[in-house]
């Protein structure tokens, strides 16, 4: 079974990612911030990160570069989820290591859509 780290600092985010995650076969960890999520990956490094950008303690970006550092440049996969929309923040988030870039809020679609693009799902038939 895959498994996904779900990092945001609203509960009710993580709720809801959980729910499609799991409808579609992933195991589920939850962190509220960067730091929590920094902790669980050295204990169990996941199959993908869903990481929210703003948060509190340490943000996404910062998660992002630390994991870069610590664990490599492609694993875990790290898929941005944030309402930043400015291209000049998808630039750097794509530029810091992470993998793919869904804005907030989402749906089912648009995260299954990612997961399959990232080949964590299989692509859907035309």
């Amino acid at each position: 079974m895959q498994t996904c780290l779900v990092v945001d600092d609203s509960r009710v985010v993580r709720r809801a990612a959980r729910g499609i995650l799991e409808k579609h076969g992933f195991a589920v960890e939850e962190a509220a911030d960067g730091a929590q999520a920094l902790h669980r990956c050295r204990e169990a490094l996941p199959d993908l990160v869903l990481l929210d950008w703003n948060m509190p303690v340490m943000d996404g970006i910062e998660f992002l570069r630390h994991a870069r550092r610590e664990f490599g440049p492609d694993r875990p996969p790290i898929m941005l989820c944030t309402t930043e929309a400015s291209l000049e923040r998808i630039v750097e988030a794509l530029g810091g290591g992470a993998q793919e870039y869904i804005m907030k809020p989402f749906d089912e679609a648009i995260l299954t859509g990612k997961l399959a693009t990232l080949g964590l799902l299989p692509a859907e038939a035309p």
